[in-house]
C-alpha cells in the first residue's frame, strides 16, 4: 500500500472508532433505562401481590359476616 492508501485506511478506522464510542455510550444509556424499567416492573408486581393478599382477607371477612347474618348457608 502506498501512503495515500494508508492514510485512507487510518481515516476510516478513526471514523469507525468514533462511531463505536457513540454506540457504547448509547448501549450504556439503554442499559440504565432498562434497569429502571425492570425496577418499576418489580415494584408493580409487589403492589399487585399486596393487593391480592388484601382482597383475599376481605373476601374471608365478608364470608364470615354473611355466615353470621345467615345470608348464606354454612
Amino acid at each position: 500500500m502506498n501512503q495515500a492508501d494508508d492514510n485512507l485506511v487510518l481515516e476510516h478506522l478513526r471514523m469507525i472508532r468514533g462511531d463505536l464510542g457513540e454506540i457504547k455510550a448509547d448501549v450504556r444509556e439503554l442499559q440504565t433505562r432498562v434497569g429502571g424499567v425492570e425496577t418499576g416492573l418489580a415494584d408493580l408486581h409487589r403492589v399487585i401481590a399486596e393487593q391480592s393478599v388484601r382482597i383475599d382477607r376481605l373476601a374471608g371477612r365478608i364470608e364470615r359476616i354473611e355466615t353470621r347474618l345467615e345470608l348464606v348457608s354454612p
